[in-house]
């Protein structure tokens, strides 16, 4: 028999955001006007040489494939969450509330919305994921079986003439 992993006590955790906003962080755009300057403002006796002038196209390649990844991580993560979230529908669930009790009950439904936290529905209260505690399989109540009526013996062998 498995032990369920007790949860805190209090708000959910912070869900991740997808950017960093960082004032030292320079973007492809941020990339690109510095490349245009320095063609515009190059000394036109001695230009730049055209490896150069490759690497820099090549790192400005670059930068956009990350921002690229980045944003398509950023969507993966979202994916992720809805797919967890629905599997829970039709499991038995317990949760903390704003009072900090533990309170259980079936999911019956799961609302995702962009831009927010997976909410499971538990009886008329939407629940965000990060409350709940403990996830346990619905038990099904499976009627008693009864054994098949036994059908009367017949006989393979033929009469006898």
């Amino acid at each position: 028999m498995t032990t369920p992993i007790a949860g805190t006590v209090g708000t959910p955790t912070q869900t991740a955001s997808p950017t960093a906003d960082r004032a030292d962080q320079m973007g492809k755009d941020t990339f690109l006007k510095l490349l245009v300057a320095q063609m515009r403002y190059q000394d036109p006796s001695n230009p730049t040489s055209s490896s150069e002038f490759m690497a820099q196209t090549a790192t400005f390649t670059q930068v956009e494939k990350l921002e690229e990844i980045a944003s398509q991580n950023a969507e993966l993560l979202t994916l992720q969450r809805s797919l967890s979230a629905g599997a829970l529908v039709g499991k038995h669930v317990a949760y903390t509330d704003d009072t900090g009790a533990t309170i259980t009950g079936a999911v019956s439904s799961v609302l995702v919305a962009a831009g927010t936290e997976p909410r499971a529905i538990v009886g008329d209260k939407a629940v965000p994921l990060g409350r709940i505690t403990e996830i346990t399989v619905a038990e099904v109540d499976t009627p008693a079986t009864t054994p098949p009526a036994s059908t009367p013996a017949t006989s393979t062998t033929p009469p006898a003439s």
